[in-house]
């Protein structure tokens, strides 16, 4: 080897060593940074989880304890009841409240999801005069408060003869909703539009499109659709409150059943305080919310991440 090619060698290795030592330095001192932001995230995340975590902890806590001690503050009771989840079932009509609850919110969160997709396919695939406009007074309806619509709706299912029956609380429904067609639209808007042309061109209808191109892409933003509308559903108290409260115990959706259960042992209403079963009801009937949105957490989180796109 010559000595330039040796002079050359040793150049290019000092060069490389000292194009290293900076990257080097800067990689020990990423990762002492990177390692406090570890640890600091995961502080906030454990704190923000325990916030979120201590009343279903507390719930869990109160549903074994005795009468006395249901409201001791507690996370580890004092006295262990745990029979409180055999007698809740005589003491309280507990499925039929869920069975109630299920068949309400599977209809409503159902036929909200179909109608609103049909009406924000439109939306969005088809150019007919008055499009915006319509667009626009079906978004205006999103700013009227649900007191204003209150008494109408009441009226309306009055006259045809359903107050007491648990038609109003998913009947309204086969019409959409306005928030859900404005998120399925905006869902539709992002398809690839040469689909549904090439799609038009092979002679394939309207309907074709919608169920063999729109539903299975965008089958994330139904899942949200869905889920929102059960957890709605499920929590409704003020529909079952109103359609609900002049028919029988057993016709009770979950949270109507849970708030008489609370009047039912409220001492100023003869009840002895047996506020045990309350929450023996409460925390079961939070589990199928939370099997829902176990399964189905992968596609409402995708459905989030692309809903707003358009393109």
């Amino acid at each position: 080897m010559s000595a330039t090619e040796t002079g050359e060698r040793m150049g290019s290795e000092e060069l490389a060593t000292a194009a290293t030592r900076p990257v080097k330095a800067r990689g020990e001192r990423l990762s002492v940074w990177g390692w406090i932001g570890q640890v600091v995230r995961w502080v906030l995340l454990l704190g923000c989880s325990a916030l979120f975590l201590y009343p279903l902890l507390w719930l869990l806590a109160a549903s074994l304890k005795p009468r006395g001690e249901v409201f001791d503050n507690r996370l580890i009771p004092q006295t262990w009841q745990p029979e409180n989840y055999v007698e809740v079932f005589s003491e309280l009509p507990l499925l039929s409240w869920l069975g109630n609850s299920v068949l309400i919110a599977v209809l409503a969160a159902g036929f909200v999801t179909i109608s609103s997709a049909l009406v924000a396919f439109g939306f969005a695939r088809f150019r007919f005069p008055g499009r915006s406009v319509l667009f626009g007074v079906l978004l205006a309806t999103m700013m009227l408060p649900g007191a204003v619509t209150l008494v109408p709706q009441f009226l309306i299912w009055n006259q045809l003869g359903f107050v007491g029956t648990n038609v109003p609380l998913w009947g309204a429904n086969l019409f959409g909703s306005a928030f859900y067609i404005f998120l399925l639209r905006q869902f539709f808007l992002g398809l690839p539009q040469e689909l549904f042309e090439a799609a038009r061109i092979d002679g394939l209808s309207a309907w074709g499109q919608f169920w063999r191109i729109a539903l299975p892409l965008s089958l994330p933003s139904f899942v949200i659709v869905f889920l929102f509308e059960f957890q709605a559903s499920w929590n409704n108290l003020q529909g079952a409150l109103i359609y609900l409260n002049t028919g029988q115990a057993t016709d009770y959706t979950v949270p109507l059943g849970i708030a008489s259960a609370m009047t039912k042992y409220s001492p100023e209403s003869g009840g002895h305080g047996d506020y045990q079963y309350v929450m023996v009801a409460a925390l079961i009937v939070t589990l199928p919310m939370l099997i829902m949105f176990a399964f189905g957490q992968r596609s409402f989180i995708r459905g989030i991440a692309t809903s707003g796109r358009t393109g």
